[in-house]
């Protein structure tokens, strides 16, 4: 019962330091401000734009990852370290605590700071939020992560045994591509008895190219401004270009993996196949 306690005292602290940061944005450009001290005497507003910081929230989909890169675009003119501190905040929630819409993050990430920075932004952020959900795991997980998922567990396990020789390959295996949900191997991790050292190399270099699918389309989604740039040939290579980008490492792993990983039975999703079913 400690460790639901202890859980729960952690989420609270840190939603709240979330929602602070998230309420108290700093004023606007002063060019923007200029403006608003010239209509300030007809329409009585506050020149701090920061009053509204309740409306910033997660993105759930295109349109509303539009409007909130737009909007922290405004303000990184002047203050890129706050924006920079609240969008490491906000990833690193959701990372550590195992919430689902990274890839949103991700773009927005590469809209607002390119696709290079943004993509060492990401790979970083998607690391440390990854070893924190490790760290809260193993500190007040375990028991009902093996009571909750015994069978996902158990088969886990076994293929963590199975491949213990070449394990840092098997679980960059298991990042680039759906054999397992990436948040259910990051709470699962501790349990599987795999090192901290090499759970944190396998995240950062296995997830690179999701990482630059992301990024690299939140950047070109910040340039397209009509149907017709969707359809330019500048964007169709870079998609295409990002494609080439991402499969190469993944066709290298599957390439090794049917040499050296015993990976019969894994399936998509965690879910291993029983022959007397079938």
């Amino acid at each position: 019962m400690r460790s639901i306690y202890g859980l729960i005292t952690v989420v609270a602290a840190a939603t709240f330091y979330l929602y602070l940061l998230s309420c108290y944005l700093p004023p606007g450009p002063r060019q923007i401000r200029q403006e608003d001290e010239v209509h300030k005497s007809d329409d009585n507003t506050d020149d701090n734009l920061g009053s509204d910081g309740n409306s910033l929230k997660f993105p759930s989909d295109l349109e509303e990852l539009r409007e909130l890169a737009e909007l922290l675009q405004f303000y990184k003119t002047e203050h890129t370290g706050y924006v920079l501190l609240l969008f490491c905040s906000a990833y690193l929630y959701k990372q550590s605590f195992a919430i689902p819409g990274s890839s949103f993050l991700n773009m927005l990430v590469g809209a607002l700071f390119g696709p290079w920075e943004g993509l060492l932004i990401a790979c970083l952020l998607t690391t440390v939020g990854s070893t924190n959900c490790y760290f809260l795991s193993r500190t007040f997980g375990k028991h009902y992560i093996m009571r909750s998922f015994p069978d996902k567990v158990g088969m886990l396990q076994r293929k963590v045994e199975e491949n213990r020789n070449s394990l840092f390959f098997f679980l960059l295996f298991l990042r680039f591509f759906p054999m397992t949900p990436n948040w259910f191997l990051n709470v699962t991790s501790p349990i599987l008895n795999i090192p901290i050292k090499m759970f944190f190399f396998s995240v950062f270099i296995g997830l690179i190219p999701y990482n630059f699918i992301c990024v690299r389309t939140g950047a070109i989604l910040s340039e397209i401004s009509s149907l017709d740039d969707i359809f330019s040939w500048g964007t169709l290579l870079q998609l295409l270009a990002i494609a080439c980008v991402a499969l190469v490492p993944g066709a290298l792993i599957r390439h090794y993996s049917r040499a050296h990983l015993k990976l019969d039975n894994l399936q998509p999703n965690g879910h291993a196949l029983n022959k007397k079913n079938r």
